[in-house]
């Protein structure tokens, strides 16, 4: 076997020579080496000549990997540039620089194949052997049988593990590839117990050269990141999953970068609107830069995974691919990153996986069909941009228990980690393509900029080849006509005021800067992208309040109102409607008046911390409050809407604010929906 070692002076060697050297995955270069699977006792070593990747036998960790010889990862090394695995042991470790949880530094699924130390072996097994294929591809597999114990021992478990489930971790390399793959089959046999999954990721931990961030093109999420800067933390730097598929690092001094790449979406968990972490620096004294893919989120109003005894249930999750490269700087190797992402994503599903629920191309659809919007309510007429349409499973109900008085949780697609769901963005006249589909039943949901609400179509039924939904007309909800709008609903609130600087922690403190007196929106003059704050949160009084890493705000403020001020030619009959549209909540309910007379209370789902954890968008919904239109007055009228005082976190984010009329309605009481 080639040992997993590192001649310590070919890290500079490379540095040298990086500057004009870019490889690209799939284009094999010149008499490129075959594929070699070699095995001891603790490893399995893949290797093309390009990368060497080893595998650990007892848990499927990726202990290694090298790029021509350099060590992209931040495992601890011996003093012979072996990876040091008694001081950094493979599978449970919760004894490593993260306390309390399984954590190493090197490349490790949280649910690995080991679960909890001593309780069971994986079983190690080569998939592909590139000795049968001429050295085109080799594959290897470490799988752990849940049977009798619970598996997973990262981030939210306890020592005794979390999930019932088997999990069968893979690693491939094909000639010529300038990176390797990994997948993850979980499977819940019917005679399993029910069971819940916690967050559930893929972290690789890279070597202390990697000094660039690069998981979106902006400057704050692509920059020169070294260890020394301390900024704020690490959730300043989360971002939406589906707009960004190639994401990692970059080093400016041996000029080679490691990524991640999603060539598809489909198993990841809540939909294109989903914020997560891609990179960040390790929050322990080493700091390493880390890739983190979660295809289960914890954050931002999370996902869920809950399985019922007597469901068989499997889900794949990859494969992806952690791609190497070099260039002259960090841009045009993010770029060529990038680049190879969309070559993988024309390549998915991948013909060279088997043995697992992984349909191949000629047994999955292509969905096609077109959405028609019909909304002759609209002022200016309908029309809307940016339109995401998607099939995934329907609303389902958690076989979890409930405690007393409790309600069993509903789970639809914006937190479902537990099917997989498939999205594309249509063309402004709603014409789409949903490439790759696998067959089952689905529920057909679309939304999109400037239009308040989502479309949705229950029982669509996929087979494999080409189908064609037709045309599909979408009628939104309105309730009469409108009086005025704030915004625009596009799920994210980026048109408001101060939305681009979501990300700097002070930001709630900010608001009570920036408006003493708080928001007083006047129809007609007022411009929503200056006058109206992306937050309302609880009015800071005290100078001393400040952010806390990881906390957000935790000063109290007291109650704020956002006023909207606007005038009627005649007093109105029938009944009007106050719609909200909230991409991110962290308080139970709102006050509403109008000409200072109570309009109603607006109750709110449980909070998803997208405030706390400097996000612009967490989970996305409505919520209505209708009322009498006599309490409408000729003249002016004064509506506000007041988030209670309590702790400065204790908010929520806006997308978009509407008041309609249907004077044929007539009048109710104060009535939230």
């Amino acid at each position: 076997m080639k040992p997993c070692r590192l001649p310590l002076s070919l890290g500079l060697k490379l540095g040298l020579l990086a500057g004009t050297l870019v490889l690209s995955v799939g284009r094999a270069e010149p008499a490129a080496a075959p594929v070699t699977v070699t095995e001891d006792a603790a490893l399995y070593t893949l290797d093309n000549g390009i990368v060497r990747a080893c595998v650990a036998k007892v848990s499927g960790d990726l202990v290694s990997l090298r790029y021509k010889n350099t060590e992209m990862l931040a495992t601890f090394l011996t003093p012979d540039g072996r990876p040091d695995l008694q001081r950094d042991p493979p599978g449970a470790n919760p004894n490593g620089l993260n306390r309390g949880m399984t954590d190493h530094q090197y490349g490790f699924w949280s649910h690995d194949a080991m679960g909890p130390r001593g309780t069971g072996e994986a079983i190690a097994r080569i998939t592909i052997d590139p000795q049968a294929n001429g050295g085109v591809r080799g594959e290897v597999s470490v799988k752990g049988i849940s049977k009798g114990r619970k598996m997973g021992t990262g981030p939210g478990a306890s020592p005794q593990g979390q999930f019932a489930a088997d999990i069968e971790i893979r690693w491939a390399l094909g000639r010529g590839e300038a990176g390797v793959y990994t997948y993850c089959q979980f499977e819940h046999p019917a005679d399993y117990p029910t069971t819940s999954l916690g967050e559930a990721r893929f972290c690789a931990k890279l070597a202390p050269f990697f000094d660039w961030l690069s998981v979106a093109q902006d400057p704050h999420h692509f920059k020169l990141y070294p260890k020394e800067l301390r900024e704020g933390d690490k959730y300043v730097y989360t971002v939406p999953q589906t707009d960004n598929p190639a994401f990692g690092w970059s080093s400016t001094t041996n000029h080679v970068g490691f990524w991640c790449l999603n060539a598809s979406m489909e198993y990841m968990s809540g939909g294109p609107t989903k914020v997560e972490f891609e990179g960040h620096r390790d929050t322990n004294a080493i700091a390493a830069p880390c890739v983190l893919n979660y295809w289960r989120s914890s954050h931002y109003g999370g996902a869920v995974v809950d399985v019922a005894a007597g469901e068989h249930w499997t889900r794949v999750v990859g494969p992806f691919m952690l791609y190497v490269n070099a260039g002259a700087d960090p841009q045009a190797m993010y770029d060529d990153a990038k680049a190879q992402q969309k070559k993988q994503a024309a390549a998915w599903p991948y013909d060279w996986v088997a043995g697992v629920d992984y349909p191949r191309s000629a047994e999955r659809a292509t969905v096609r069909g077109q959405l028609a919007l019909t909304d002759p309510l609209a002022p200016g007429g309908a029309k809307m941009t940016n339109v995401r349409i998607g099939l995934t499973a329907a609303a389902w109900t958690s076989p979890m228990p409930v405690g007393p008085g409790g309600n069993p949780r509903i789970v639809d697609w914006q937190q479902d980690a537990k099917n997989y769901q498939f999205w594309t963005r249509a063309t402004d006249d709603g014409r789409f393509e949903l490439a790759n589909v696998r067959p089952g039943t689905y529920a057909l949901h679309a939304f999109a900029d400037g239009v308040l609400g989502e479309f949705t179509q229950a029982d669509v039924t996929i087979a494999s080849g080409k189908i064609d939904l037709g045309r599909i007309v979408w009628v939104p909800v309105r309730h009469g006509r409108q009086l005025w709008d704030i915004g625009i609903p596009n799920r994210n609130g980026s048109e408001l005021y101060k939305s681009e600087a979501y990300w700097e922690p002070q930001i709630p403190l900010d608001y009570a800067k920036l408006f003493p007196n708080d928001v007083n929106f006047i129809v007609g003059k007022s411009d929503y992208r200056k006058d109206w704050f992306f937050q309302q949160v609880p009015h800071n009084e005290n100078p001393e309040a400040k952010p806390e890493p990881f906390y957000g705000i935790r000063a109290v403020g007291r109650a704020t109102p956002f006023a909207v001020t606007f005038d009627l030619a005649a007093a109105p009959r029938g009944r009007a409607t106050l719609r909200l549209a909230l991409c991110g909540t962290a308080t139970r309910q709102l006050e509403v008046t109008l000409n200072e007379r109570p309009a109603g209370t607006i109750t709110l789902p449980m909070g998803d911390s997208a405030i706390a954890r400097h996000g612009r968008q967490g989970l996305w919904y409505e919520r209505e409050l209708a009322f009498d239109a006599a309490m409408l007055q000729p003249g002016a009228n004064v509506l506000k809407i007041i988030v209670p005082a309590g702790p400065i976190n204790n908010g929520i984010l806006y997308d978009y604010v509407r008041l309609e009329l249907d004077e044929a309605v007539p009048p109710a009481a104060a009535a939230p929906r």
